[in-house]
């Protein structure tokens, strides 16, 4: 495991700079960068789903000012736009619901809410569960955008880009923003995509054999025997690995 831990660190420290989030190597957050907003951000978590190429066009088609625009001006921007799973008026009504987020103090508020009794599962449910109290709007490419508050660990799915999201709030370096403050970083739980389950297994890191939040918590406890305090800095290094088909022999 030490050996492992040495490549990990150095995947860590070779990946950690800004170079990395570039044209030739697309990510969401190199968008989420842009404006180093919190809202923005939540945008572009959700929608992170896809090739990273496509999605990198998607945001980045998108206005980035739209969070806080009114239904009116929203239908004359966002008409006909559409990606994969949501239609043009899913876009509309998610910046409709993000917009009255915003008004009411915001995700970093609705997920502390959460958070404070529940840990991460409770901030995220709770953040999900305002999203959906504040725009009646529903259709299946809406609420697959959003998701489902967790019930119950053991028959949830992994929640990629929620997970995901919240590293970009509460980790900062040179990828990660850090624009939530009281947070802790070994709380959060790794975004578990399929790169960083293939991964992980292949290392000897994961034996759950279906991708869900408690193959994510499972790794996420391997990854504390080499950083009990930030695990989730292996995350980026471990996406990269699998994308790029680098496995160490």
């Amino acid at each position: 495991m030490n050996h492992l831990k040495a490549y990990l660190d150095e995947q860590v420290a070779a990946r950690n700079h800004k170079d990395e989030l570039c044209a030739e190597r697309p990510d969401p957050l190199m968008v989420a960068r842009t404006t180093m907003d919190q809202h923005h951000a939540l945008t572009c978590a959700l929608f992170s789903y896809g090739s990273a190429k496509a999605i990198v066009a998607f945001l980045t088609s998108l206005n980035e000012d739209l969070t806080d625009c009114e239904e009116s001006v929203l239908r004359s921007q966002l008409e006909g736009k559409y990606y994969r799973f949501q239609s043009s008026e899913d876009i509309i009504q998610w910046f409709c619901t993000l917009r009255d987020l915003k008004a009411s103090g915001g995700a970093e508020k609705a997920f502390k809410d959460g958070y404070s009794s529940d840990g991460v599962i409770g901030g995220v449910s709770t953040l999900i569960t305002s999203l959906y109290d504040l725009n009646p709007y529903r259709s299946k490419g809406y609420e697959f955008l959003i998701g489902k508050p967790i019930v119950s660990i053991t028959k949830a799915s992994a929640m990629k880009r929620w997970m995901m999201y919240l590293r970009w709030m509460v980790r900062k370096c040179e990828l990660d923003m850090g624009l939530w403050s009281g947070v802790s970083q070994s709380d959060l739980i790794m975004p578990l995509d399929t790169h960083t389950f293939n991964v992980s297994r292949a290392l000897g890191l994961l034996s759950r054999s279906q991708c869900d939040m408690r193959a994510a918590i499972e790794l996420t406890e391997a990854l504390k025997l080499f950083d009990p305090l930030d695990p989730l800095k292996y995350d980026f290094a471990l996406y990269r690995i699998g994308q790029e088909k680098i496995l160490p022999r």
